[in-house]
C-alpha cells in the first residue's frame, strides 16, 4: 500500500519585514496548531510514515519537526521543496522510494496537489492541514497513474 500525507506548515509569523521569506518562523497561532495536528495525526492516522520530506523554510521545518516528534520519524529537508508546485512535491515523495511518505510544505504546490489527488474534493489546504492519501498497491508508478482508493482532510479549526 503507497500512503502519501501533505502537511501545509503552520501559521507564520510577518511580523518581521526584514526577514528574508525562507526564514520566517511560526507565529503563536502556528506554535499551537503544530504539535496538536501532529499528535492527532499520531493518533489517529492509522500509519506512521517511513520519512518525512520537509522544505528547508523555517516555517516548515519547525512544522515537520513537530511532526517528527510525534511519530518518531526522522526529517529530511529538500531546499527544492520550498516553493514546490506538485509535480515537484509529488516526485520528491516517489523518489524517497519509501511506501509510505509525509511532504511538508508550502502553498500554492500543497492545494495544487491536494486538489488533483482528490479530484477537486479538496479546494484548499489551510496552514498546517493534512491531506492523506492511500492507494492499494505498492508501486509508486500505479500510484500515481490513477485516483487514490482513500484519501482525507484534517484541519486545525
Amino acid at each position: 500500500m503507497i500512503r502519501l500525507a501533505l502537511v501545509r506548515h503552520a501559521k507564520s509569523d510577518w511580523g518581521d519585514s526584514s526577514l528574508d521569506d525562507h526564514d520566517r518562523p511560526l507565529n503563536e497561532r502556528g506554535l499551537a496548531d503544530a504539535p496538536r495536528m501532529a499528535a492527532a495525526f499520531a493518533e489517529s492516522a492509522g500509519w506512521r510514515p517511513a520519512v518525512i520530506l520537509s522544505s528547508t523554510a523555517l516555517r516548515a521545518r519547525t512544522t515537520a519537526t513537530f511532526f517528527s516528534e510525534a511519530t518518531r520519524v526522522a526529517v529530511e529537508e529538500q531546499e527544492e521543496l520550498y516553493g514546490a508546485g506538485a509535480s515537484r512535491i509529488l516526485n520528491a515523495a516517489v523518489e524517497s522510494r519509501a511506501a509510505w511518505v509525509m511532504v511538508v510544505g508550502h502553498d500554492p504546490g500543497m492545494t495544487a496537489l491536494a486538489e488533483r489527488l482528490s479530484g477537486g474534493g479538496i479546494a484548499r489546504m489551510p496552514t498546517c492541514a493534512v491531506a492523506t492519501f492511500s492507494w492499494s498497491t505498492d508501486e509508486w508508478a500505479i500510484a500515481t497513474a490513477v485516483d487514490p482508493d482513500e484519501w482525507n482532510l484534517d484541519t486545525p479549526r
